[in-house]
């Protein structure tokens, strides 16, 4: 698969020293969807500001495409379709006018065909002679992706695309950006629900304090990095875990009434059977097992948190 999109060491550095991003390097494959993780301040608008134009890297290179930002940039931007986080539009507007003039501003011919199907497929085409202060804020939204769709691009990025919609327009967006992915467009999106990228990306990346922590195949990432837990619900509380039993890192649960263990999902042997014999063993009764695999929102959490020690250490 082609790379469409190739960052290569960005730097971003504001007024005043502040660090937004600390020499991220990032390709984009052709067609995929790629989804960035990352809290408030890591820097995930920032890289896409970068990106598409918007702001400056103080040092490194992005092509879109293979041309430059900014030594190409007309051609480049051309190629990118941008969905702020904010909705930025004019409020006395009409939603079909609003995205004609989008596309006028990058100079294609008008093509009504092509805006009614984007419209359409966006369930805008009912509101087309809508004016937008009379929108929903989801259907503002909506109408957001319209005009960022409207020059026929072949990157989009949504930045926080569900921010602010309800679970049920959440799930049409989602449905949405399948659509937009099954006829060619490269998706990259922000987001803070986690669930958003466990159900899109094909990779997922994780950034904090402008660094690129991981940039990985989703599956790929849940597989390497995932555990699973088992809890072996006891029938009677205990205070401690029995001596016999600590070589195994067992967790006490919640009033003493459970232990847990978290083993590899990809070990050749999981220790189970000879963890639930020698609990036998030691005089406790089990009254139920339960299994739990570490989900995409374990392992963000727990790559932060490495992060965070690894930089603590280096103080």
């Amino acid at each position: 698969m082609s790379i469409i999109v190739d960052v290569q060491n960005v730097r971003k550095i504001y007024d005043g020293g502040i660090k937004a991003l600390g020499g991220v390097s990032l390709q984009i494959r052709q067609g995929e969807i790629l989804a960035l993780l990352g809290p408030n301040g890591a820097g995930k608008t920032t890289l896409i500001s970068v990106i598409c134009g918007v702001a400056n890297a103080t040092s490194g290179s992005v092509r879109v495409g293979g041309f430059d930002i900014v030594k190409e940039y007309r051609a480049a931007r051309s190629m990118i379709g941008l969905v702020p986080q904010e909705i930025t539009l004019e409020p006395f507007g009409r939603v079909l006018g609003t995205t004609q003039f989008s596309r006028g501003l990058f100079g294609k011919p008008r093509d009504d065909a092509y805006l009614e199907k984007i419209l359409t497929k966006l369930s805008l085409w009912d509101k087309r002679t809508a004016q937008l202060n009379q929108l929903s804020g989801g259907m503002k939204r909506r109408v957001m992706i319209a005009k960022a769709l409207s020059h026929e691009p072949a990157v989009l990025f949504l930045d926080e695309p569900s921010a602010g919609v309800d679970v049920e327009l959440r799930r049409d967006m989602w449905q949405t950006v399948e659509e937009l992915r099954s006829t060619g467009v490269t998706i990259i999106l922000t987001t803070h629900y986690i669930e958003e990228a466990e159900a899109l990306a094909d990779r997922v990346g994780v950034i904090a304090k402008g660094q690129l922590l991981v940039v990985e195949e989703k599956s790929r990432l849940m597989q390497q990095m995932g555990k699973k837990q088992i809890t072996i619900q006891l029938s009677e509380a205990i205070v401690t875990v029995p001596e016999s039993l600590e070589g195994y890192g067992l967790e006490l649960g919640q009033n003493g009434a459970s232990l847990i263990y978290s083993y590899d999902t990809n070990g050749t042997r999981t220790g189970i059977t000879k963890l639930l014999n020698e609990i036998s063993a030691s005089g406790l009764v089990l009254r139920d097992l339960q299994t739990r695999q570490s989900t995409l929102e374990d392992i963000f959490v727990g790559l932060l948190s490495d992060s965070e020690q690894r930089e603590a250490s280096e103080l």
